[in-house]
């Protein structure tokens, strides 16, 4: 995007340090740069550019109350991180998680109106704070300045994928079959509990023993248990594992880009939307617990056809790849365009 004071609009765009919340950010920004969009906007002279997120980490009591009744926002945040909010103020605000949203709806006060102000995720307040809000549907938020995803907005760049092409050559056409196994962890509605963990255990067995290679990676959120037994489970059937620095550079995107199927805990709408981005066939497996906003959710990506419930046996099928990045960014360089017609 542009430089301070150039032809281009400038972004400033925010999260609250939240893993999921924090890539889903990079990911709109990243459909944002990509070419044919940035060239609908050079003709917008912005001021004040961020090339990369910032991460804003509010504090109690204003984390207590909803985002349109924080008195003076700025006091909020660490002595440090309130001079990063002051003017000139950018083009284009984007911020994922409730607790960015107070800062959101005053960049648009501040800002006097110029700034569009997107947020990402439901604020749990009134959508008319903002300009445009991007929620998942199983969010169940609507409003005319609400636009709706199916899963989260995942994004990978050519420019990414090329990359990963490049340093991971060796990985294609390295075995007939193979399968993603991205796992998860605890999260507020799902506990990846022994139980769990011997059920996926004995299914990726099966899975192997079917004849299907297996590349495992896991999480932040996976505990150290899951973690030992994936790691042993692997050397047992041969399976590939990657669970930090210590087992080399991340191969993610390369596994993704080179698996035939994609076994993926339920507990993550990111995790789940990655494989979906690139047309995997989705398998979800379960851990214990369960949430309303979750089932829907888990709904959403079987109806679109990207899904279906892991039972130890992997199927082949073919839908659309779910590209909704690009579809947030498109909406907003439409916002950007109407606004500076206007």
């Amino acid at each position: 995007m542009a430089e301070p004071g150039s032809l281009g609009p400038s972004i400033w765009a925010a999260s609250d340090g939240r893993a999921g919340n924090a890539a889903q950010i990079r990911a709109v920004m990243a459909a944002l740069s990509e070419r044919s969009r940035h060239a609908k906007l050079a003709h917008i002279r912005g001021e004040n550019h961020r090339a990369g997120p910032m991460i804003l980490s509010p504090r109690a009591p204003w984390t207590w109350l909803p985002a349109d009744r924080w008195p003076f926002p700025r006091l909020a945040l660490p002595k440090a991180q309130r001079t990063i909010l002051q003017a000139p103020w950018p083009t284009l605000w984007i911020a994922a998680g409730r607790r960015t949203a107070a800062f959101t709806k005053a960049v648009r006060v501040w800002s006097g109106g110029k700034t569009l102000c997107v947020q990402i995720l439901d604020p749990r307040v009134d959508p008319g704070h903002f300009d445009l809000v991007i929620t998942p549907a199983h969010d169940g938020l609507e409003a005319p300045n609400v636009t709706t995803t199916i899963g989260s907005p995942a994004y990978f760049s050519d420019g990414a994928i090329a990359q990963a092409r490049r340093d991971y050559a060796y990985v294609a056409g390295q075995h007939l079959q193979s399968a993603i196994v991205i796992v998860g962890g605890n999260s507020k509605t799902h506990r990846f509990t022994e139980q769990a963990c011997l059920r996926l255990a004995d299914q990726l067995r099966v899975v192997s023993a079917d004849g299907w290679h297996l590349r495992i990676t896991t999480s932040r959120r996976t505990p150290d248990f899951v973690t030992t037994r994936l790691r042993i489970l692997a050397g047992e059937i041969g399976a590939d594992i990657w669970s930090g620095p210590e087992d080399g550079p991340n191969p993610y995107l390369a596994w993704l880009l080179h698996s035939d199927a994609a076994i993926v805990t339920e507990d993550s709408a990111n995790m789940l939307s990655d494989a979906a981005y690139h047309g995997l066939p989705v398998h979800m497996a379960r851990l214990d617990g369960q949430s309303e906003k979750f089932d829907r959710l888990h709904g959403s990506l079987i109806d679109r056809g990207v899904a279906r419930w892991f039972d130890g046996a992997l199927e082949r099928w073919t839908y659309p790849p779910l590209r909704e990045a690009e579809r947030v960014a498109d909406a907003i360089v439409e916002s950007l365009i109407r606004r500076d017609l206007a």
